[in-house]
């Protein structure tokens, strides 16, 4: 459930919770969203060492199910929907014709013809009128419903989102595997509860109604509160997924970016016969891409930000699409599309920071990987 503020901006079921916490609140993909609460560096701390708890009620969720329900999934995204048993979810991608990406999402196979994507919000209304054109495409034998006014969505985040959320829930979390899900209650409100996030930490996603986000929200956060667990903003949730290395939408992957240029050749389906975009991802499989997403990390003093060249004998050869300084690896980091040539671990990048030339060098993805993280 959403309601329009007097900006015109959209707001979440928690909007009034974030305004009498204190909140810095800040457009967002048409919504206003807190981007902190007690500063990007805590909370981003409080969720690699604690625990974290994010509104994300602001995502998309469709719903596809009927006869064709399969069929339309595996058409429409890159990954192999058909390996999914109902619980389990997969990361994706919505593919045009040319094989880019139009959005990376969640698909969750909640029965073995009903599924439910989660989407970025700012490609909503995009997506589902496209995957309404691919259904009809396809002869109609799938329904597709927005049901993003049904849900609002929660993210627990950190080592210690476990032990914060099992005192409110009858499942058993420690049963549902990374990228597994279940239902049950939370905090007395019915849950679908989602072992996935965007923060490269294990946590727990969670679809409550609207009517109850608050309950559970203020439950969650007295759960936690001996675990040092703190309400975060999207400041926190953007530093997190660039040291987990997980790509952007509109920054680091976009309708001009297919998989194998962004670094995410293992979410394509390639057992697939048939998909959106698959012709032009096997030839490119073939043939090699000219360019690659590769993850920096800056060998002289200063931070690469979206949107430096990447400069190369006087020329731009690439750019930024990421960068910040880090508060948990401290280091200066980021990601940039370069020539495939200049994609291999240790190489030397010479990026304009500000009108100065700063050494980087191509480092693997990801920058940090969660000991926690189960799965």
């Amino acid at each position: 459930m959403t309601e329009t503020a007097a900006s015109g901006l959209q707001k979440t079921p928690l909007h009034a919770r974030h305004m009498a916490s204190g909140a810095r609140m800040v457009p967002f993909a048409g919504w206003e969203m807190p981007v902190e609460y007690s500063g990007i560096s805590a909370e981003h701390m409080a969720v690699r060492e604690r625990a974290g708890l994010f509104d994300v009620s602001h995502m998309g969720q469709f719903e596809l199910a009927g006869p064709g329900g399969l069929d339309l999934v595996q058409q429409i995204s890159c990954n192999n929907a058909s390996k999914l048993e109902p619980g389990q979810a997969q990361y994706s991608g919505l593919l045009s014709a040319e094989g880019t990406f139009l959005d990376d999402i969640i698909v969750y196979r909640m029965a073995p013809s009903h599924f439910l994507l989660v989407v970025n919000a700012a490609n909503r209304e995009s997506d589902f009128g496209w995957i309404t054109q691919q259904t009809e495409a396809l002869g109609g034998k799938a329904a597709v419903v927005d049901s993003s006014s049904r849900y609002a969505m929660l993210a627990l985040q950190g080592p210690a989102s476990q032990e914060i959320l099992q005192p409110l829930t009858g499942a058993e979390l420690g049963e549902v595997p990374n990228f597994g899900f279940t239902y049950d209650e939370v905090a007395g409100a019915r849950a679908m509860i989602l072992r996935t996030g965007y923060t490269g930490e294990d946590g727990f996603e969670v679809l409550v109604p609207p009517n109850t986000a608050d309950t559970v929200w203020q439950a969650i956060l007295q759960s936690g509160e001996a675990s040092g667990i703190l309400p975060c903003g999207f400041g926190a949730r953007d530093t997190l997924r660039l040291e987990a290395g997980m790509r952007l939408h509109g920054q680091d992957i976009d309708d001009t970016i297919t998989p194998l240029e962004g670094g995410l050749g293992w979410i394509v389906g390639w057992d697939k016969l048939v998909f959106n975009g698959h012709e032009s991802l096997r030839r490119q499989k073939t043939d090699g891409v000219e360019r690659k997403l590769v993850g920096f990390e800056m060998v002289d003093r200063g931070i690469a930000r979206h949107g430096y060249p990447v400069m190369a004998d006087g020329t731009q050869v690439g750019v930024v699409t990421s960068g910040t300084q880090t508060p948990f690896l401290k280091k200066a980091i980021g990601m940039a599309y370069v020539p495939a040539a200049m994609a291999s671990k240790d190489q030397v990048l010479a990026i304009d920071v500000r009108g100065r030339l700063l050494e980087a060098r191509v480092v693997p993805m990801p920058f940090y990987r969660s000991a926690s993280r189960a799965g």
